[in-house]
């Protein structure tokens, strides 16, 4: 098997670039890290080893604005460039094995993230995207595959996690030294580094893989509830895709303001620390869809990696059916179909504006992610689940660590299934269009869903016409959204008429059907006020949320009632309910009249930078509603303009917009520049002249 890099002649033409790209193969990397968080540097050894295939002018490794020195090949002092975006070496190696030692410098601008302070602090990557040669000298092409091994040194106290197995932890001066090591190649990409304080339980899967499970030392309640059916898909996993797992370990880590739900970096995933919920919040947000969809990716996307963009489908529609396919083995054919629908949904309605079918780099996440899982629902059940099942398996194999493209994967289809794969690669890789029927046919394979389609198929006829159906539904033990399904239908009636429902749906006791009372029956008659002041105590945050909104506004005149019966609530890792409780205190007239600054000055905590970038977004909104003009409040606003999650930065720029449409707003942007860092004050500064 051969890792190639990419090589190119000393200020050629892309192209150029192009046609030097199988001259030379790296095999190896060990690099020895440390930082400087105070600056927020990184300081690296690098020692890689390659085979020189032809003869060439100058070798290129991807590197963002770095510093070296020492620069050897072989020993001997070599001839580079230091290029804004790259390290090219043009003297000093031959033909054959070499090696190439250098130090380096960087100040990452992306990809490495310096979050919180002191024993707060957490250093974590994201190089799908980002590219780690930010912070790492490596390859941005997804081709090159090479054994990545990372030593880190960090102070003691923290816990420093990285791509492999750990082979040791030594004392060398104030530091501890960890040792990582891989086995086998990968794409560097997949490079990982998270350190922070952290605690881990582990487990075993059934084929013997260690399993490791990491969270803060706060969070050790919430430990169960987040990792839930971890190991379960894990072996399920092996059993369906018939390849057992092709690395040493599994770990996985949530962060702080990471910038997506989870990232499969090979052995290690990183997570979001919004999916780290208590047994409540599990009720309304769980771990296990992207648990199970990062996991799949250990085999679609890091043991196998797509050739280029237009092929991403295979990583991402894989790793989001095969996630289906594992809550389906947790939670059933009902469940998964329902997932299938909504999909369904969902691209239906984005094939009126979306015109880039999945084979094509600039496809939309939605074409990638589910449009790439519906399609392989399509085969699966067109060739048979057990013919799917072994093509996936010999496709696995036949190109483990390297790189594969559609017609590689419908190749291994064709050997098991004379489907016809030429006219399915048209329907659903090459065209925008969404095969409406053919999912249809598809979906009302399952009873439920035929009859989730009746139901939907009454909305336009008369209350008094479903009245009967609709009770013998709510009295059943159909699924779920059947009910939730029969509750949007009512939203309009009046309460007068659909009470004998609303009353069956609260005594199911389900917390998805009694949220759909708390979402539609917003016109509460005194007969039902008990019943539906019964919501807050349901175990779910939503739901309280949606109550607590709900009757504070309908019943003013009760306002304290409600609130005294919330004061302790505080919800997902977003602080959802405390940040609603603190607003709704603060604004109501004559409530613990006291405390309102107190209340206040603990929103104003909330958005600054002291937290995640959910709660400031929250704690912001909120505050912006009071409307106060508040100094602080804008200060906090313009810092978030420069945080690295772009959601975030875009939401403070949306709302300064906003403000300053608003009387006396531009000029207290005005007077609050002298206070902002170099960066917000810039970004404001533009804001104000827009």
């Amino acid at each position: 098997m051969k890792h190639y890099i990419s090589v190119t002649i000393l200020l050629l033409s892309l192209s150029g670039f192009a046609q030097q790209y199988k001259k030379a193969d790296f095999k190896t990397l060990d690099a020895y890290l440390t930082f400087d968080v105070s600056h927020k540097k990184v300081m690296g050894k690098v020692k890689y080893t390659f085979d020189l295939l032809e003869k060439t002018d100058t070798i290129t490794i991807d590197a963002h604005d770095m510093d070296y020195t020492n620069v050897t090949i072989n020993g001997k002092k070599a001839g580079y460039v230091d290029a804004q975006h790259a390290l090219k070496l043009y003297k000093g190696y031959k033909k054959g094995k070499n090696t190439l030692e250098f130090d380096y410098t960087a100040q990452p601008k992306q990809t490495l993230y310096f979050v919180g302070e002191e024993d707060g602090l957490q250093i974590w990557t994201q190089g799908q995207g980002k590219y780690t040669s930010h912070w790492l000298p490596s390859f941005d092409d997804m081709n090159e595959k090479v054994v990545f091994n990372l030593s880190v040194g960090f102070q003691n106290g923290f816990e420093v996690l990285a791509n492999g197995e750990l082979k040791s932890k030594l004392a060398e001066g104030n530091l501890q030294k960890w040792n990582y090591e891989m086995q086998n190649p990968m794409s560097s990409y997949l490079l990982m580094m998270a350190i922070g304080k952290f605690e881990k339980q582990e487990q075993m899967s059934a084929s013997g893989t260690p399993l490791e499970f990491y969270y803060r030392p706060e969070d050790r309640d919430k430990f169960e509830p987040t990792y839930r059916y971890s190991k379960q898909i894990f072996d399920f996993f092996e059993k369906e895709i018939g390849v057992q797992y092709a690395w040493e370990i599994y770990r996985q880590v949530p962060v702080l303001d990471f910038l997506y739900a989870g990232m499969e970096n090979t052995t290690s995933t990183i997570f979001s620390q919004d999916y780290v919920v208590d047994n409540i919040g599990f009720n309304d947000r769980t771990y296990v869809n992207v648990n199970a969809h990062e996991l799949a990716h250990q085999w679609f996307g890091d043991l196998i990696t797509a050739k280029s963009g237009e092929h991403h489908w295979l990583q991402e529609g894989f790793a989001t059916y095969y996630a289906l396919l594992a809550e389906q083995e947790l939670f059933g054919d009902n469940h998964f179909y329902y997932e299938l629908y909504q999909m369904a949904e969902r691209l239906q309605q984005a094939s009126k504006t979306d015109t880039i079918p999945i084979l094509n780099e600039k496809a939309s996440s939605l074409s990638f992610y589910q449009k790439g899982a519906f399609a392989l629902h399509v085969l699966r059940e067109g060739v048979g689940h057990e013919n799917f099942r072994k093509a996936v398996k010999t496709y696995l194999e036949k190109y483990a660590f390297k790189n594969v493209n559609t017609d590689d994967f419908l190749e291994e289809i064709n050997k098991v299934s004379d489907y016809d794969t030429q006219s399915f690669k048209k329907r659903w890789l090459e065209s925008p269009k969404f095969e409406v029927g053919e999912a249809i046919d598809l979906l009302q394979k399952n009873e439920f869903i035929q009859q989730y389609f009746a139901i939907g198929s009454l909305q336009d006829k008369p209350f008094e016409e479903n009245q009967e159906m609709f009770a013998n539904i709510m009295e059943s033990d159909a699924f779920w959204p059947l009910k939730e399904e029969v509750l949007f239908q009512l939203a309009e009636v009046p309460f007068d008429k659909k009470a004998p429902i609303v009353r069956a749906a609260m005594k199911t006791n389900n917390v998805k059907i009694r949220q759909a009372v708390a979402r539609t029956v917003t016109t509460i008659p005194d007969e039902f006020f008990e019943e539906y002041k019964s919501l807050m105590k349901d175990e779910s945050y939503i739901t309280r949320e949606i109550a607590l909104n709900v009757l504070c506004t309908r019943f003013p005149e009760k306002i304290g009632e409600f609130l005294d019966m919330s004061d302790t609530w505080v919800g997902f890792n977003d602080k959802n309910l405390r940040i609603l409780w603190l607003t709704f205190a603060y604004t109501t007239e004559g409530y613990r009249s006291e405390l309102k600054e107190n209340y206040y000055t603990e929103l104003q905590e909330y958005a600054s930078p002291k937290y995640e970038s959910s709660i400031r977004q929250n704690a912001l909104s909120n505050l912006m509603y009071i409307d106060k003009q508040d100094e602080v409040v804008l200060i906090n606003l313009a810092r978030a303009t420069q945080h690295h999650k772009w959601q975030f930065a875009k939401f403070g720029r949306d709302n300064i917009r906003k403000l300053l449409k608003k009387e006396g707003y531009r000029d207290a942007f005005t007077a609050i520049l002298p206070q902002l860092k170099n960066n917000e004050r810039k970004r404001l500064e533009q804001l104000l002249a827009e």
